[in-house]
């Protein structure tokens, strides 16, 4: 990823640590905040399917990708915010998905 998104998620730890504090609570609720999150992101697909018959399509899938962004870097933030490298945490799953991905040797 670019430099940009990481300066991005470091400075995003740094406005909330400021606000918030660090304590267990606070942790609690970064971590919590990838639930409402994915919950928007979940709220965007129903919209672009027309689940709701009250209210039709409301979603485009531009809508649902930028909610899933959110996700993915809410759950970089949280990383970060445990005191961890959100790079690394991300280069590591990344690493255990390609070797299980990989097609076979030979």
């Amino acid at each position: 990823m670019d430099e940009p998104i990481w300066d991005a998620v470091r400075a995003s730890r740094g406005w909330l640590d400021a606000a918030n504090g660090t304590g267990q609570t606070e942790l609690t609720c970064r971590i919590l905040k990838l639930t409402e999150e994915a919950g928007e992101a979940a709220g965007a697909w129903i919209g672009l399917l027309g689940q709701n018959p009250r209210k039709g399509v409301t979603h485009s899938r531009e809508d649902v990708a930028a909610e899933l962004a959110d996700v993915a870097f809410t759950a970089l933030v949280a990383i970060e915010s445990l005191g961890l490298d959100a790079r690394g945490a991300l280069d590591a799953c990344a690493g255990k998905v390609r070797a299980r991905v990989a097609p076979p040797p030979g």
